[in-house]
């Protein structure tokens, strides 16, 4: 790999751009770089130009239709943003490639060696000149795969590949690969290696110039397919799970634009945290949402409690979907007199057998209780009409309809079916032992039926303290009575540390669509963390997901990685240790300090790490987060407290309640009192070992306590 290019001087004029098909070898590379970066900025410019001058006015003949089309091309003016700091374009390709390579569709690029060596710059988004020719080409085409995964081994028709440097959006030097010649000696990118280890201040950002040959392999997994990923801190499994939404949307458009994608984090500062980057890569649609707003949504309840550990795991047990079902389906009576409808002066009555077999048969049948009442009333209304016919009568549907919503026929499906409202069901069942004995019997015990049942019953729905797994029971018992709406795709992060009850929560929303399953055995901090990934996608309803395992970090230094890793026999003894391609001397410092001194050494600490630059996380027991802040407030130091203060940037240091530590990473890490974060949880370890892995170039360890003991003994 040759050297970085020198940067030539500013002032001189820039070379005209080059041909798409090849550079002018006899000029400054560079500058001819720089010149191809203006025209393709110029034409990206003209695309958005071209789109805003769109003409509405005859496009629609109803105000409907024209704001559809308004809603389309805003859409498309969002996507053909040039954003001033991030690079139009971060590698190119030379090679001799099949045709086809603008294709959306998930194909397979192949060498055609019959052909002349073509260029091609690989960006974010599409850009083509007046003639239509791609000037840039978008990382999620199936050429840029080339660009990800060609090697010596396999060139994939690619003879070089150059990745671009560059600052605040400006190209400043450049890498060639030749990856066809036996002669140059294969060595790392320096360009690669410093933008994966760049300092990172707000929200996350995309990976489109760094995605590795495994996470690219990740990234265009097909759509019928649910994908389950397991990697260790620092490989980047949250990245590759939103970049493959963004391929996902470019290579099944039409499908996933009719049925939808949505994200599901752990927290809402997760979810800030990653916000920005599916819009980066041009996709503005794509729904955010934690599981806790999913089932709220549903349920319409305020959750205004925590269930101790016990009770949250009871509730969050699989077994609870069967309690539910007994309860929706016990209001359901046998048939005790027949139905009679007066119309036109005459009376149709069915009996009551004739009744009891209309129920019977839909007892029979796989339908949802709401369902099936909503049927049972339309069933009896066409058994009188069939009599009606019988006599001579001619009703058509209207009259069935009519009959359908008389009086007598309401009357026997509530005597029979009745309805049920979710949040009562609940409610009730929570709220009267002898219902929840009744419902529970024989697959809950008797103390686990005390744990989750309230010993003193609220005096209405509307004034319980209920939780979040009361708000996963309610969207269950929805789901039994009326099918709940799904999506095309779902990825789920941080999926270790979900319930059984909240895994069926987020399944039935693409129970016929795919799933991007991201997270770490290792981090599962919940009393009921998944003890595998073949469990959880067993209540998720993707049994056949293929299970892939990311172990190589990028961002995380080999030095912390192998500190946390020595929790890794007692809190996942199944899991191999994360290696990392970085090595950053000096990436670990453990402080001893006195009990009394812990809160402002550990304030002190973070304000050194300000020397440094980059984002700067002090995190600590949840217990301590208002004595740690008080000590910062003390220095006179701009920071925020995560989850209660602003925007994810307004302060590069965060301090940071360990409960909300993961998913985030920062710059630098400052962590206070490991063994107080361990004793706060019955997950603690693994609280730590989240904890220790958000650092991504420097962690300070701050104790008073001794450290817990696998952190003593390499």
């Amino acid at each position: 790999m040759s050297a970085p290019a020198t940067v030539p001087d500013p002032a001189l004029p820039a070379d005209p751009a080059p041909d798409r098909a090849e550079a002018n070898p006899g000029t400054d590379a560079l500058a001819v770089e720089r010149a191809y970066l203006d025209a393709s900025r110029a034409a990206l410019r003209r695309m958005r130009e071209e789109t805003e001058a769109l003409d509405l006015r005859d496009v629609g003949a109803t105000a409907v239709a024209t704001e559809t089309a308004r809603h389309l091309i805003a859409k498309r003016l969002a996507a053909l943003g040039d954003h001033a700091g991030s690079p139009l374009f971060f590698g190119r390709i030379d090679g001799r490639f099949a045709d086809g390579v603008e294709g959306v569709e998930p194909i397979e690029v192949t060498a055609d060696p019959d052909k002349a060596v073509e260029s091609f710059w690989i960006g974010r988004r599409h850009v083509h000149d007046e003639l239509g020719d791609p000037m840039v080409v978008d990382w999620r085409a199936p050429l840029s795969r080339s660009f990800y995964r060609a090697n010596r081994a396999d060139p994939l028709g690619v003879e070089l590949r150059r990745r671009f440097g560059w600052t605040a959006g400006e190209l400043t030097a450049f890498e060639d690969e030749h990856l066809t010649d036996p002669d140059e000696a294969e060595s790392a990118s320096g360009i690669l290696a410093a933008e994966i280890e760049r300092p990172r201040v707000g929200p996350m950002r995309d990976i489109v110039a760094t995605i590795q040959p495994e996470q690219d392999e990740i990234v265009r997994s097909d759509l019928g397919h649910t994908l389950c990923v397991q990697g260790a801190p620092g490989t980047g499994k949250t990245a590759v799970g939103l970049h493959r939404v963004a391929w996902l949307l470019y290579a099944y458009r039409d499908r996933l634009a009719r049925s939808g994608t949505l994200v599901v984090g752990p927290n809402r500062s997760f979810l800030d945290y990653i916000q920005q980057v599916l819009p980066a890569l041009g996709e503005v649609e794509v729904g955010q949402t934690t599981v806790e707003d999913l089932v709220t949504r549903t349920s319409k309840i305020k959750v205004r409690a925590l269930d101790e550990a016990v009770s949250g795991t009871i509730k969050g047990d699989a077994r609870m979907a069967e309690v539910l079902r007994r309860a929706v389906w016990s209001g359901l009576s046998e048939p005790r007199e027949s139905v009679a409808v007066v119309r036109d002066s005459r009376t149709w009555r069915l009996a009551v057998y004739e009744v009891e077999e209309l129920v019977t048969a839909l007892r029979g049948r796989d339908v949802r209780y709401g369902a099936a009442r909503d049927m049972l009333r339309q069933r009896i209304a066409h058994a009188l009409l069939t009599k009606m016919e019988e006599r001579g009568e001619s009703p058509d549907d209207r009259v069935q309809d009519a009959v359908a919503r008389s009086r007598p026929v309401k009357a026997a499906v509530d005597a029979i079916w009745p309805a049920v409202d979710p949040l009562k069901l609940v409610f009730r069942l929570l709220g009267e032992p002898a219902f929840l004995a009744a419902c529970a019997d024989g697959v809950l015990t008797a103390d686990e039926q005390a744990a989750i049942g309230w010993a003193k019953p609220p005096r209405s729905a509307g004034a319980a303290r209920w939780t979040v797994a009361d708000a996963v029971l309610v969207d269950e018992t929805a789901d039994l009575l009326h099918r709940t709406g799904g999506y095309g795709h779902v990825v789920i992060d941080e999926a270790q540390d979900l319930s059984p009850m909240q895994l069926r929560a987020v399944g039935r929303r693409c129970p016929t669509g795919s799933a991007t399953v991201l997270g770490d055995i290792a981090q599962g901090t919940t009393p009921w963390a998944t003890p595998g990934w073949a469990e959880t996608l067993r209540h998720l309803g993707h049994e056949g997901a293929r299970i892939e395992e990311l172990t190589r970090g990028f961002r995380v230094p080999l030095q912390i990685l192998e500190f946390a890793s020595r929790l890794l026999p007692l809190i996942a003894p199944g899991l191999a240790p994360a290696s990392s391609v970085r090595q950053a001397a000096g990436a670990l410092e453990l402080r001893a300090v006195e009990p009394d001194e812990l809160a402002a050494r550990s304030a002190e600490a973070a304000v050194e790490l300000l020397g440094h630059e980059g984002s700067i996380g002090l995190i600590c027991a949840d217990a301590r987060v208002p004595e740690v802040a008080a000590a910062l407030r003390a220095t006179d130091v701009a920071h925020r407290v995560l989850g209660t203060d602003g925007d994810i940037d307004a302060a590069r240091i965060s301090v940071v309640p360990a409960s909300l530590a993961k998913g985030l990473e920062f710059d630098h890490v400052a962590v206070a009192e490991p063994t107080e974060i361990v004793d706060a949880e019955t997950q603690g370890l693994r609280r730590l070992y989240v904890v220790l892995t958000r650092a991504v170039s420097g962690l300070v360890v701050v104790h008073a306590a001794p450290l817990p003991t696998p952190l003593t003994t390499p």
